[in-house]
């Protein structure tokens, strides 16, 4: 199966020193209809990760080394226009915060509608059906397109932008912490639907989690992040039953035991003296 989105030895660092690395080698890739889950700590390079892919990193931080290729085409040699068409387009990006991410003084349904516009081009009626379409494959009454994002709910605030994600039928979707701050029953929601969209469309997605229950939910394939380098990748099945680095041993450790009967271990960071990971 050919590679959706190949990483290769990405780099990221602060424009004004480029030597202290905050995302250091990074390689892994995707196939369609595949889910690979990121996984680490706060400030591991996950979400670093996806912005690079998405050419939306900050002008305080560069690329030095690298490339991120898409259908074999290095992202970062297109131009800005040409980027802006494939961004939305052919790969789609939830992200993490729904509240600061989306606009609160326009309408759910014209946000929904921008991208349907922008590269597709529907207007009038057509982009009001497409746009109601969108809402209840989300699971949102197709009447609330005319609501604002501060008369939803969390979780219904989450399925707007995952309407927004996939509206042009992308071949690939970043998600970054989708589930983050929602209560059991409507992560669990989210994640059905997501998973349902992605085998429906044949996506490829990169899933950024914390959370390694639902990395054995949903994901085919895993990469442990720590310090903004891989530390460990592969099927997620063979990482999760049997890790080989300390700190993916210490991370599972830390999942609570349902039944109560092993009490909940902190990580220790000792191996870091014994291992190439930089402090």
């Amino acid at each position: 199966m050919t590679e959706l989105l190949k990483i290769e030895e990405l780099t990221v660092a602060p424009a004004n020193a480029s030597d202290r690395k905050l995302v250091n080698m990074v390689s892994f890739s995707i196939k369609p209809g595949r889910t690979t889950c990121v996984v680490g700590e706060s400030g591991s390079g996950k979400s670093l990760t996806a912005l690079s892919v998405m050419g939306l990193l900050s002008k305080q931080l560069v690329r030095t080394h690298g490339r991120v290729l898409f259908q074999g085409k290095d992202l970062a040699s297109l131009s800005p226009e040409e980027m802006r068409k494939i961004r939305g387009r052919q790969i789609g990006m939830i992200f993490q915060e729904p509240m600061t991410s989306l606009n609160p003084v326009l309408t759910i349904g014209f946000q929904i509608g921008e991208p349907l516009t922008e590269h597709l081009g529907y207007k009038g009626n057509e982009l009001k059906t497409m746009v109601g379409e969108l809402l209840e494959q989300v699971g949102i009454p197709a009447h609330r397109a005319n609501s604002y994002p501060d008369e939803l709910s969390g979780g219904q605030r989450q399925r707007v932008m995952i309407a927004m994600s996939i509206a042009c039928k992308p071949l690939m979707l970043i998600a970054d912490e989708p589930t983050t701050a929602l209560d059991v029953t409507v992560q669990s929601q989210i994640l059905n639907l997501l998973d349902g969209l992605k085998a429906s469309m044949n996506m490829g997605m990169l899933l950024i989690t914390h959370d390694f229950g639902v990395v054995s939910d949903v994901a085919d394939d895993v990469v442990v992040m720590f310090r903004g380098n891989v530390v460990e990748a592969g099927p997620v099945a063979e990482v999760l039953n049997n890790p080989q680095h300390p700190y993916t041993k210490a991370l599972l450790d830390c999942v609570p035991d349902v039944a109560g009967l092993k009490p909940l271990k902190p990580i220790d960071y000792a191996w870091l003296n014994e291992s190439k990971v930089p402090a």
